[in-house]
């Protein structure tokens, strides 16, 4: 499997543990009920050697809430979600070390309803 795909699919089981509402692909429906997660962006940096493929995988995880005055929710969600990222050490072709996280959250005005949205981007080495 590919390195990002493998990553991807340890991270969604991971956070769903956690009890959250968990998003990949696409986001999910209007209507849908807040707060959420949506596993977003990803990118794979190869660095292949002659014998092993081994490089970095960046991943984009957001958070979503409706209720933007309870700020402190999202933080508890983004701390939650990073300590299940750091409990990812292998999976069954790659052997994984987290070596950057990247916090931050914001207000989202996309919508009637005022939201706040967290962003988690973490970085992996792997091998």
């Amino acid at each position: 499997m590919d390195p990002q795909q493998e990553l991807f699919t340890e991270l969604l089981l991971k956070i769903r543990a956690l009890g959250y509402d968990v998003y990949d692909g696409f986001l999910p429906p209007e209507g849908t009920p807040y707060p959420f997660v949506y596993l977003g962006e990803c990118q794979q940096t190869d660095d292949a050697n002659k014998t092993a493929v081994f490089g970095s995988v960046y991943q984009t995880i957001h958070v979503w809430s409706n209720t933007p005055e309870n700020r402190g929710m999202v933080s508890a969600m983004l701390l939650a979600v990073k300590q299940a990222c750091r409990k990812v050490w292998h999976t069954t072709n790659f052997a994984w070390d987290l070596r950057n996280t990247s916090q931050r959250v914001l207000p989202d005005g996309t919508t009637k309803t005022p939201l706040l949205h967290g962003i988690l981007e973490v970085e992996y080495k792997f091998s």
